[in-house]
């Protein structure tokens, strides 16, 4: 499925597959590969790309066209085309554009969305899912193909300068900037006739995308998979819309890419691209990686690209046990080194590291104490402390009683029958120290004194009465 951008298509979103074309003329692919669709690493002096359900198109420099992926339809037989100036792709057929204004058409034609040999004066033309629409020379439109539910109902349209197709819906640029469509509504994507001030226009599967001439994007129709997420894009050039995802290329070179990405389409953020514009702003690669102990979430890990002083948000997010350290590297231009939330102003090609701290795991120690002593380190009551500290327990008794021993959490204790020891802390523990009280002392000589003495009284009592 396709989307043809405009006369200068340097980058095409397929069903779910991204291509675009570098400034040296080859051709990068990302996204679903199953049918060899991203197989583009060869290509050279590609002008224009297109990319179909599975399969994608490139046209030469020459005017001759290669394409790649599904060809079940023969919607990849363009090897003997020549005098190219367009291509487009449908679902499952190719169109391309002669000088002349004369076309050619390949793959499945189930529907006669390929029959549009007889069609002369074309200025551009565009592929949907099963229909075909052309552009001609005086602003008015034809089309050929499916039409179930209106897709090819643009026989009244009248001073057009750019036509696409999505899969049942065709949406035109009028001269002065209005949007215009027809076919397939049930998401909202033909909602279109607010739209004013838009150089360019892209349709997907179930949505539509306007560029408006300051550079910022507009998008209505389904947006499940936050296809239409583009109101925060800025300084674009050109868009393009795949099946489930909508792709904007900088006038830096830059891409930005929102939808599905469950096959990896819209995994662009380091592309480089050919922008047709003499003196494009400076780009530069942002490369970002983590430390042990978390991850960055945005804009994600790997290399992206950037345009020159283009303002960046960093986020940094801890795994669990461990806490947000700092960001190094080619720190300079970043707000705050030492906030995970933060913002780095690229402004060359910068290499940033996320850093994180393992956290140590702290426990409570509770200590108490019986009648007859207390507990004089680190005290009574609870207290916290990292683990694997050694606390030194002291324990002193009052006159009269003695230390005996430490009860309660004793596994870690060194000595539990020494008052004076350590605890070490491997989990909350409880404890507390014990204390007896000491026996009275028998005083032997007090003793003996009163039983001498008693023996004396005896004694003398006995003489007396013997007298």
């Amino acid at each position: 499925m396709i989307m043809l951008l405009n006369l200068s298509c340097t980058i095409a979103a397929g069903g779910r597959h991204t291509v675009g074309i570098r400034p040296d003329g080859t051709v990068v692919a990302t996204g679903n590969n199953d049918d060899g669709q991203c197989n583009v690493a060869g290509w050279t002096d590609i002008m224009h790309v297109a990319a179909g359900f599975s399969h994608t198109v490139g046209l030469e420099e020459g005017g001759t066209v290669v394409a790649t992926g599904n060809n079940d339809d023969g919607q990849c037989n363009v090897g003997g085309w020549t005098d190219i100036s367009l291509v487009v792709a449908g679902d499952w057929h190719t169109v391309g554009l002669r000088n002349d204004g004369s076309m050619v058409a390949t793959g499945k034609s189930d529907q006669g969305q390929c029959d549009v040999l007889g069609w002369a004066g074309i200025q551009q033309v565009a592929a949907g899912g099963a229909h075909t629409v052309g552009l001609e020379s005086g602003g008015t439109v034809v089309a050929t193909g499916r039409n179930n539910e209106g897709q090819c109902d643009v026989g009244g349209w009248t001073d057009i300068t750019l036509v696409v197709a999505g899969y049942a819906h065709t949406v035109g640029l009028k001269n002065d900037g209005h949007v215009v469509a027809t076919g397939n509504n049930a998401e909202g994507q033909c909602n279109v006739a607010g739209w004013t001030n838009i150089t360019q226009v892209a349709a997907g599967r179930a949505h539509t995308i306007g560029l408006r001439d300051d550079g910022t994007v507009v998008a209505t129709g389904r947006n499940n998979e936050e296809q239409c997420k583009v109101s925060g894009w800025t300084n674009i050039v050109q868009v393009v819309a795949g099946g489930w995802h909508t792709v904007g290329l900088k006038n830096c070179g830059t891409v930005v890419a929102t939808g599905n990405n469950n096959d990896g389409q819209c995994d662009v953020g380091g592309w480089i691209l050919e922008t047709l514009s003499g003196d494009p702003p400076a780009s530069y690669h942002l490369t970002i990686s983590s430390a042990a102990g978390g991850l960055v979430t945005a804009p994600g890990e790997g290399t992206f690209a950037y345009c020159e002083s283009e303002v960046v948000n960093l986020v940094a997010e801890a795994e669990s046990g461990y806490s947000f350290g700092n960001w190094t590297g080619d720190v300079g231009t970043i707000a705050d080194a030492n906030d995970a939330t933060t913002t780095i102003t690229v402004n060359g090609d910068y290499f940033i590291t996320a850093n994180f701290e393992q956290i140590t795991p702290q426990f409570d120690l509770t200590v108490s104490s019986t009648t007859g002593g207390t507990v004089t380190a680190p005290g009574e009551g609870t207290f916290t402390y990292d683990q694997g500290t050694g606390v030194n327990l002291v324990a002193e008794a009052e006159e009269g009683y003695r230390f005996t021993n430490w009860t309660g959490d004793i596994a870690t204790i060194a000595d539990v029958e020494d008052a004076t020891t350590t605890i070490t802390m491997n989990d909350n523990y409880s404890v507390t120290a014990n204390f007896a009280q000491i026996p009275s002392s028998i005083n032997w000589l007090l003793i003996g004194g009163i039983i001498g003495a008693v023996v004396v009284v005896m004694l003398v009592i006995f003489l007396v009465r013997r007298k």
